[in-house]
């Protein structure tokens, strides 16, 4: 029996092995724009329609433009990667695209702990209106993340783990 390798996996490995950009040059003000608005969009809906397409997009944008550089970092929730259930690979990719919010905040462009941070948050924003819609897809793992975040520790924690990230 062959053992499908979920899509996050491919689309993380991908997008950290560093496509060949040699082709392409710099990402332009209105793919920029497109990138803001797709994350946005795919956080508050991420069960939409036009979300299949948006994300093949946003994959393939990141991986071919070289300036703007996301943060990959699968130890806040390393269940999701090996499951395709409850939304998983939609859920982990979110965390990808809404580390591009250096998009809009060039000045943490550099600042790993922030878009770690930022890829967490847009990914919680991601589970809780997919939750909205389908209230039993739940993950311990984002459910713990989120009780953090309302405590106010969810800062603390991605700045705790981030070192795990790097390491890889």
């Amino acid at each position: 029996m062959k053992k499908r390798v979920p899509f996050a996996v491919i689309a993380l490995l991908a997008l950290t092995a560093g496509a060949s950009v040699a082709a392409r040059g710099p990402s332009t003000a209105e793919e920029r724009q497109k990138a803001v608005q797709f994350a946005h969009h795919l956080e508050s809906d991420p069960l939409s329609r036009s979300a299949r397409d948006e994300r093949a997009w946003f994959t393939v944008w990141l991986a071919e433009v070289p300036d703007i550089n996301v943060s990959v970092c699968v130890e806040f929730y390393p269940s999701l990667l090996q499951s395709q259930k409850n939304h998983a690979t939609e859920l982990v990719m979110q965390a990808v695209y809404s580390t591009a919010f250096v998009i809009e905040h060039p000045d943490q462009s550099q600042d790993e702990n922030a878009k770690y941070l930022a890829g967490v948050e847009g990914a919680l924003r991601a589970y809780e209106s997919i939750l909205q819609k389908e209230p039993k897809a739940h993950w311990p793992v984002l459910d713990d993340l989120l009780a953090k975040r309302e405590k106010g520790e969810l800062a603390a924690f991605v700045t705790a783990t981030a070192p795990k990230c790097s390491k890889k």
